[in-house]
């Protein structure tokens, strides 16, 4: 029995899984982020219907070639509450703070020999640093193939919905 159909299709299988964001690229040991601390209750400040307060972060994206009118340029982000020059401030404090619950590191770099689809996702790029919770932050995100760009939307709208 030859091999080639058996390994075409599991390639297929990751590359679909990938794309639709089901199964997350294995972490190797000496790749995995650091713990995030757990979420502080919110104070009692927080009345009833409103949101608990957002995890601090200070952070600077740049953003380039997204394609999205507006995306483009260098941005201040602040959480906690939210605010700086981001366009879309709220939400991307929203959008950390829903990730921090979850125990994910939205700025952790795909894992070292994680099977990626070889798809183009677009010409955007984008850096990210500061402070978030307490940790340093200095990323780097593009769309160059399908772990990349799954890694992109996870921190939508923190950056833009390129190639969307």
């Amino acid at each position: 029995m030859s091999r080639r159909p058996v390994l075409t299709a599991a390639v297929s299988l990751a590359a679909a899984a990938a794309v639709l964001g089901v199964l997350a690229p294995p972490a190797l040991a000496h790749d995995a982020p650091v713990p995030l601390p757990p979420l502080e209750a919110a104070s009692d400040q927080a009345g009833a219907g409103q949101a608990a307060p957002h995890e601090p972060a200070e952070l600077t994206v740049g953003v380039a070639h997204s394609g999205v009118a507006g995306g483009d340029g260098t941005y201040k982000l602040t959480c906690g509450p939210a605010g700086g020059t981001h366009p879309r401030a709220r939400a991307a404090c929203d959008r950390l703070a829903e990730l921090a619950g979850a125990g994910q590191d939205p700025f952790a770099p795909v894992a070292a020999g994680a099977m990626c689809t070889m798809q183009h996702g677009g010409d955007a790029t984008a850096r990210i640093t500061g402070t978030w919770r307490g940790h340093r932050v200095d990323a780097t995100f593009s769309r160059k193939n399908g772990c990349e760009i799954a890694r992109w939307r996870t921190l939508e709208p923190v950056l833009p919905n390129a190639g969307r």
